[in-house]
């Protein structure tokens, strides 16, 4: 009995200190309180016009070294490569798709979506990203339609999610006019998930878990991005000097490291992520979720911030389009990213090349920014 009414008696001291903030405190909305004080020692020393390195090729491949240092270890190639399987094929309207298994690691298969233009390749490609939208539960089926082998229910929710991008799955419109275009799940989504069903709140802990092994889980997702993309430069369909990627959201972040740190991709097209640290990670708007681990690499920010990695694309062709409605990437700070590319690129006499637009929209990616994009990649491919 006495262990029974102290049982109670710690429930409901948790009841009662639950959402109950003590006098004193250090943290408040998921920032620490000198949050200002990190901003304000934030120099970003190894930014091109920071750095002492005038020359602009030895500068790019020092900021990408040190992109790769805070990446922390890499996923070990496998021996014999990547081991492709075909698992599934279908005839679609102007295209072939398939499902098919990569070996990207010594550790694991991932599985991916091709589409292949009917006709005489070879074709240019497009390595198009996955988004986060805090739901796991699909990745590569985001983008492009899942084919006939998938269960209903990975369907049913693929049918549902493309309202994001007004109904059309930009990968199958990118097919029907002539590029081959290529998918995965990013760890953590879709077939890369967790056993137990996704968990938005799991994310975070299994991040952490995986630093305790000396590895970043954002670092993995980069990672895999650049060896399918090697693989996707493999492909006997694809013309290798001709290779793209783009994406919304976390596809975007995910396109513009990609361009910054993989020699295969020659173009690229982000769409709705793009920021400033000193206007993400700040108490002056009213957002409940600032960063996080998906674009979390340990130390980086010490040394470049985000315009300065997507800077290390510079002179490939960029679209960066962010929206004036979008309440995760305030427009000061997308402003201010887009002034610091556009010095970059002026600087080495490409200004050209980039192009940064704000449209009046809020965090998505429908038809009319996909034919931006469609656009830009017929220019540029």
């Amino acid at each position: 009995m006495r262990g029974l009414l102290i049982l109670a008696c710690i429930a409901t001291c948790c009841a009662n200190s639950w959402g109950q903030g003590r006098e004193k405190y250090e943290f408040m909305r998921n920032l620490p309180v000198y949050a200002d004080s990190l901003i304000a020692d934030m120099t970003f020393p190894l930014a091109w016009g920071h750095s002492d390195i005038t020359d602009f090729d030895v500068w790019k491949r020092t900021a990408r070294q040190k992109v790769f240092d805070c990446m922390l270890t890499p996923p070990p190639a496998h021996a014999k490569g990547y081991d492709a399987k075909v698992l599934f094929e279908e005839q679609r309207d102007g295209y072939r798709a398939r499902k098919i298994e990569i070996r990207l690691s010594r550790y694991y298969t991932v599985p991916a979506y091709v589409l292949i233009p009917d006709g005489k390749g070879p074709f240019p490609a497009i390595n198009i990203l996955h988004d986060h939208g805090a739901h796991l539960f699909i990745g590569k089926e985001k983008v492009i339609r899942p084919l006939a082998c998938e269960d209903s229910t990975v369907i049913r929710d693929a049918e549902a999610w493309v309202a994001n991008y007004d109904g059309q799955f930009m990968g199958d419109y990118l097919a029907r006019h002539g590029y081959v275009v290529f998918s995965t799940d990013a760890p953590m989504w879709g077939e890369r998930g967790q056993k137990e069903g996704p968990r938005r709140d799991r994310y975070d802990m299994i991040a952490g878990n995986m630093m305790m092994y000396g590895i970043d889980l954002s670092a993995y997702m980069t990672y895999d991005d650049i060896a399918a993309t090697d693989y996707l430069a493999s492909m006997a369909e694809v013309d290798a000097s001709r290779i793209g990627c783009t994406g919304w959201s976390m596809g975007a972040y995910r396109t513009w490291m990609l361009a910054a740190l993989s020699d295969h991709i020659k173009v690229g097209a982000a769409v709705c992520w793009m920021v400033t640290t000193d206007e993400q990670l700040t108490f002056k708007y009213r957002r409940t979720e600032n960063g996080g681990f998906a674009n979390c690499l340990p130390g980086l920010r010490r040394w470049l911030d985000y315009p300065h990695i997507a800077s290390i694309a510079c002179p490939k062709p960029m679209l960066f389009i962010n929206g004036s409605q979008d309440k995760l990437f305030p427009v000061p700070g997308v402003e201010k990213a887009f002034r610091i590319m556009h010095d970059t690129w002026r600087s080495q006499g490409a200004e050209n090349a980039l192009t940064t637009e704000l449209w009046d929209i809020p965090h998505s990616c429908g038809k009319r920014v996909q034919q931006r994009v469609l656009d830009f990649f017929k220019k540029h491919l």
